[in-house]
């Protein structure tokens, strides 16, 4: 369960994907996804090393 749904409900969702952007796009919407999320943390882990880093310099 994620998010609070089930399988059956997230078997009828990825339906739904596929049948709007189609099976040759659904690849290029997942990559795109994917490099979303990896952007996403590596900006985190970026910002989180620059706090450590400012932490250091205070004392």
């Amino acid at each position: 369960m994620i998010g609070g749904l089930g399988v059956g409900e997230l078997v009828i969702i990825l339906v739904i994907v596929l049948l709007i952007f189609g099976p040759n796009k659904l690849g290029d919407v997942g990559s795109a996804i994917g490099r979303g999320i990896s952007g996403f943390k590596r900006a985190m882990q970026d910002k989180d090393s620059k706090d450590d880093k400012d932490e250091d310099t205070k004392i």
